[in-house]
């Protein structure tokens, strides 16, 4: 299971994050942002970076190839991780795992206290510059660490990634626009350095 994780968590971060946050999904303005933040993740990982928005124009690139992008075919589709799964089955099945186990994880901690840094995280990156935003993810769950969780069996670092991955979702349903922004935030809070 630690290979497993270090393989998801690595360069598949955004991944297992995104399917982290879709998990349950009752809301639809925060189903709208997910839908465009995995738009925008289909984008980068199937057309690195040179996707086109507009329908093809039969011109061939210089591969001999069409200038085709998977996510215009996608726009009408809820956004997963089976659309934009990495190379092979076996590590998209991997990433379905992880962020399961993360779930469950979320799912142990203790609502009350998830629930009041929840709601300081929210006040706090309300009222900051998004560049403050990590600042405050990270304190929230150290204050949440420092008062005990009660998992101490699992390895510290799948608690912290469920607790800011549940911090994060916890604030984006109750402000949706601040999906995107939050996403990269924790992104870069949970990068692989963090991860091993």
């Amino acid at each position: 299971m630690d290979d497993l994780w270090k393989l998801s968590i690595g360069q598949n971060a955004p991944l297992v994050i995104l399917t982290f946050l879709q998990a349950d999904c009752r809301i639809s303005d925060y189903d709208e942002e997910l839908r465009d933040l995995g738009k925008g993740l289909t984008r980068d990982n199937n057309c690195n970076g040179s996707c086109r928005d507009s329908e093809d124009n039969g011109d061939l690139e210089t591969d001999g190839h069409l200038p085709v992008c998977i996510s215009v075919s996608l726009d009408d589709i809820q956004p997963s991780v089976q659309l934009h799964r990495p190379g092979n089955h076996a590590e998209a099945e991997a990433l379905q795992v992880v962020a399961a186990e993360l779930r469950e994880i979320a799912a142990q901690l203790e609502h009350s206290m998830v629930a009041r840094a929840t709601q300081n995280l929210s006040r706090n990156i309300l009222s900051s510059p998004c560049q403050d935003w990590q600042k405050y993810l990270s304190q929230e769950v150290d204050k949440v660490l420092r008062q005990g969780v009660g998992l101490e069996h699992l390895p510290l670092e799948r608690i912290i990634v469920a607790l800011s991955l549940t911090l994060v979702k916890g604030v984006c349903q109750q402000a949706p626009k601040l999906l995107r922004n939050l996403f990269y935030v924790a992104l870069q809070y949970i990068s692989p350095a963090r991860a091993s």
